[in-house]
């Protein structure tokens, strides 16, 4: 059976540290991406909960019961319009105060099919989250998915192993907001993203928050790494485009990628035994 098409969400809006106020905006966009003809509707790093140091001082003191009972009734939601909601939120330990900096899976009949926790923390990060240590795999409409959250892209051992494991469409989510101004961000981070998408074969749905400032916008990457969609940058909104496995894109690294995977990296004659590519001294 062929897989896809695949019709993704990708949203952006001004999180706040008003778990309430983030939960309107989440649930008015779940209910248009449904009336759009949406599978799967993908939302920013923290989305819920908002950022610590820049929305919240931190969760010491935080009210878990008003942010389970908000998840819960987005959780209900997703169920009533049947679709997949990938939701930046935080989840609570029972051995630390501090949580996991988390992405919930919740799968169109409203239960969590899964939930990854950022694998690496900035050191600003560490002093309120706990760093995970997991992969997410999932499958929405036959399409192989997984998920990550913002400084993991700065490993690219990271996403080896998604590769490794088939994933096609990959929901990473960002919160670079709230800046004072252009940065080194502007520069680098959906870049960085593009470069991923094209050295392993993925669409990427990129999610970031829109309060001002942001030094980038949300986008949708090809497997060649091309941006073939994006919202406006310091602006609330949403956009819907379909992934479609059947389309062939641009791949000069098809049947040399595993082989580097494997250890070899170069793709010509392992054993050459020829004096004047021996000598790396000689002119």
């Amino acid at each position: 059976m062929e897989s896809g098409p695949l019709k993704i969400a990708t949203c952006q809006f001004a999180v706040s540290g008003q778990v309430r106020r983030n939960a309107r905006w989440i649930s008015q966009a779940i209910v248009r991406a449904s009336d759009g003809g949406a599978d799967v509707v993908h939302f920013p790093e923290a989305a819920l909960t908002g950022y610590p140091d820049v929305d919240l001082p931190g969760f010491k003191g935080y009210d878990w019961d008003a942010l389970r009972s908000e998840t819960e009734q987005i959780c209900a939601l997703a169920a009533d319009k049947r679709i997949w909601v990938i939701l930046g939120s935080a989840h609570r330990l029972a051995t630390t105060a501090k949580p996991h900096n988390c992405l919930y899976i919740i799968g169109p009949d409203g239960r969590p099919v899964g939930r990854y926790d950022k694998r690496f923390c900035l050191k600003s990060e560490l002093e309120h989250y706990t760093p995970g240590q997991h992969f997410e795999f999932f499958e929405i409409r036959g399409v192989r998915c997984s998920v990550l959250i913002c400084f993991d892209l700065r490993f690219p051992e990271v996403y080896r192993p998604l590769y490794k494991q088939g994933v096609r469409c990959l929901f990473q989510s960002f919160y670079n907001a709230r800046q004072k101004g252009p940065s080194v961000h502007s520069d680098i981070m959906r870049q960085t993203m593009q470069a991923h998408a094209a050295c392993n074969a993925l669409w990427v749905s990129v999610s970031n928050s829109s309060g001002y400032y942001s030094p980038y916008a949300s986008c949708l990457i090809r497997p060649d790494g091309r941006i073939v969609a994006e919202l406006r940058r310091n602006r609330p909104g949403m956009m819907i485009h379909t992934v479609d496995l059947r389309q062939e894109f641009y791949d000069p690294m098809a049947g040399f990628r595993e082989m580097a995977m494997a250890g070899r990296l170069t793709n010509g004659p392992g054993d050459l035994d020829d004096p004047r590519s021996l000598d790396t001294h000689g002119l």
